[in-house]
């Protein structure tokens, strides 16, 4: 009997487990680069995660070869992998503005693009509570993080609560703060949701991000504590400068107040 030959489906299969593994073996690092489990942000040798994961060389470097293709980590021969992008975490728990939730990470800064009075498309006429006709102020801001792009907000606020802010200092300043002060309540809840979108051309501009580059798209229409409607927004983050972290409990109600 001749030998052995692996037919083309073997071979297949064998690069299936493979490619299974090496998104696992990514994952874990993926947890741990974020936590900062790697100091000075060199991830240990492929032979060292071979060992920890129980995987072979080749998996680990398709692990690592996703991880940098994410942008994530960077791979140089004689040197190996270090941590190229730091992403900055947002937590889940409580209802901030970008600056009061990243203000230990760096400074955040606002390039007003658009600050004016319109007239309302009708469903966001509706969502506000304004009367058909009257006016809202509408704010599009490019965010950014010690000068890096992280951010394309979009928002849409009554006439009453928006106007004032169009003579704020909105360059520096959280606008969850200044409807406070104007309202003279806090911001009582949100209803939010998230929705991955591919960037389009102009959002990938401003935002220093490739072509359809996958976004993170959150939507969130924001009341004061007596439940008025006063802050809708359409927020376009960078997917591979941010993070989500939150926790959870079965058996709890669904929170309404998430992120900003």
């Amino acid at each position: 009997m001749g030998p052995h030959h692996p037919t083309s489906g073997s071979l297949d299969q064998a690069r299936r487990r493979r490619a299974d593994r090496a998104r696992q073996v990514a994952d874990v690092l993926r947890h741990q680069v974020l936590a900062g489990a790697f100091p000075g942000g060199q991830l240990p040798r492929e032979a060292q995660l071979s060992r920890d994961f129980d995987v072979s060389r080749n998996t680990v470097r398709e692990a690592l070869a996703l991880l940098a293709g994410e942008g994530l980590v960077e791979r140089s021969p004689g040197i190996g992998t270090t941590v190229l992008t730091d992403k900055y975490a947002h937590g889940l728990h409580r209802l901030m503005g970008l600056g009061e939730t990243l203000h230990t990470q760096g400074t955040i800064t606002n390039d007003v693009r658009t600050a004016a009075l319109i007239r309302p498309p009708a469903p966001v006429a509706r969502r506000l509570a304004v009367p058909e006709g009257e006016p809202v102020v509408y704010l599009e801001r490019l965010r950014r993080l010690d000068g890096v792009p992280l951010s394309l907000d979009l928002t849409y606020l009554p006439r009453d609560i928006g106007e004032p802010l169009l003579a704020a200092d909105l360059a520096g300043q959280d606008i969850f703060v200044l409807i406070e002060q104007l309202a003279s309540q806090p911001l009582g809840t949100a209803d939010i949701s998230f929705e991955a979108v591919n960037a389009d051309p102009h959002s990938a501009d401003l935002l220093d991000a490739p072509p359809s580059a996958a976004l993170l798209l959150v939507e969130r229409l924001t009341r004061l504590a007596d439940g008025r409607p006063v802050d809708l927004e359409w927020i376009r983050f960078r997917g591979d400068r941010l993070t989500m972290h939150g926790q959870l409990q079965r058996g709890s109600p669904l929170p309404h107040v998430i992120v900003s």
